[in-house]
């Protein structure tokens, strides 16, 4: 369905790529990106298309090698707010006024915090690494599903055909497997391709801040705070870093549109009537 929207299609050729740099950007990254050399801040050239660092190294390949933490961090964001979030979510429709006040109150409070700083505040009190301060992020996240999961699950709950199934004796499980996961499903995907975006945001913050990883193991945001540092001598250098990640964010963005305009009613639509066309002139 989101293939067949054209920013669908863009969305996900774009997060293929970066998708291939994560999986494979460590094996064909052409220098050791550790590695060091005699030529320092060297301009783009054959040997170096992306020229070189303040210690010599290569840039293409530190942004190849770094893309597979730039990439799972992300990951790991959205599919721990996704866990958190929306199990609580489901259930605090079911399980009585007790637990959905519980469920809210704490929602409320994480929503307050600021994420970031308590991922600082953990990478510090628990060691410097990214898998720390993603597990804390994506916690800090999880209220955005909880809420979504929730809102969702209301408007089923209260549906005849709902109401009807437990009135006849079904349980809370056949309800949720039967019903409530066909209209959650979609909003839930928008809010995992908006949150893979978030974490994108966050990994680079963090390694531009040098938190999360330590030097010289290269990231994207590291990589983009090294070069700030010589601008007088490289003005073009951040330009690849702050390509990559923001590419890969509108991507993100993008394909949550494409996934809410495919699952919303005017979008059906929409595709419906380009079928019908498309089928008129074929004939």
């Amino acid at each position: 369905m989101v293939l067949r929207l054209a920013s669908g299609r863009i969305a996900v050729g774009i997060l293929g790529v970066i998708a291939l740099l994560a999986v494979l950007g460590p094996i064909i990254a052409p220098h050791d990106p550790l590695e060091g050399g005699t030529d320092i801040l060297a301009s783009p050239s054959a040997a170096h298309w992306l020229g070189t660092d303040y210690l010599g190294r290569d840039v293409l390949s530190r942004l190849l090698d770094g893309s597979r933490v730039s990439v799972l961090g992300a990951v790991q964001v959205a599919l721990i707010a996704l866990v958190v979030g929306v199990v609580p979510g489901i259930l605090s429709v079911y399980l009585g006024r007790p637990f959905e006040w519980v469920t809210l109150r704490l929602a409320d409070t994480l929503i307050a915090l600021p994420f970031l700083v308590f991922a600082v505040a953990v990478t510090a009190l628990l060691g410097n690494g990214i898998p720390q301060a993603m597990f804390v992020v994506g916690i800090m996240v999880s209220p955005l599903f909880y809420r979504v999961a929730r809102a969702a699950t209301l408007s089923v709950a209260r549906s005849p055909y709902v109401e009807a199934a437990i009135l006849a004796g079904a349980s809370v499980g056949w309800v949720v497997r039967k019903h409530v996961w066909v209209k959650v499903l979609p909003p839930i995907a928008v809010a995992l391709a908006n949150t893979t975006g978030v974490g994108f945001v966050v990994v680079s913050s963090l390694t531009f801040l040098g938190i999360g990883v330590q030097p010289p193991a290269p990231t994207w945001g590291g990589v983009l705070a090294a070069d700030l540092g010589y601008l007088s001598f490289q003005p073009w250098a951040p330009l690849a870093p702050t390509a990559l990640i923001m590419a890969t964010v509108w991507a993100c963005n993008l394909l949550a549109d494409a996934i809410r305009d495919v699952t919303g009613e005017a979008g059906r639509a929409l595709l419906n009537t380009r079928t019908v066309h498309a089928a008129k002139e074929a004939r």
